[in-house]
């Protein structure tokens, strides 16, 4: 199954906003497929929450103000917490989805490798053995 681009009504749902704007909404979670491309080519189908993740941070603070006074009521926001840009998480997530970023061994063995010795046995060569008892092999 290939992934989805999520909508403007699911972007709305994800940041519990009753109304929004459906073509900025559009473009925002176009960018935010377009970013998540540049790390995973094509994004897994569970990319979405990423996807979402972006665009939302970019719908809700678009100027990535961090610090805003009107009258008398302030607000101060995460330093970062806006404009559209794939976090350092962001980019580990979409890695992780698509099966990347994690440990891994190579075995170079060959499929019909065989456990046997590849040098010629001989039982002739070399002095004869017996077992003594009390002196072991001579």
């Amino acid at each position: 199954m290939a992934f989805v681009t999520p909508t403007a009504e699911q972007l709305a749902l994800y940041l519990d906003l009753p109304e929004i704007n459906g073509d900025r909404a559009d473009l925002l979670l176009q960018q935010a497929v377009a970013l998540g491309e540049t790390v995973v080519k094509p994004l897994p189908d569970q990319a979405t929450a990423v996807v979402l993740s972006v665009a939302g941070r970019a719908y809700v603070n678009p100027q990535q103000v961090s610090y805003e006074t009107i009258g008398p009521m302030s607000v101060q926001r995460p330093s970062g917490s806006g404009g559209l840009y794939l976090t350092k998480a962001d980019k580990s997530a979409l890695k992780s989805l698509a099966g990347r970023g994690g440990a891994f061994t190579v075995d170079p063995t060959p499929e019909g490798a065989d456990p046997s010795p590849t040098y010629p046995v001989d039982d002739d060569y070399g002095p004869p053995l017996e077992y003594e008892p009390g002196w072991g092999w001579v």
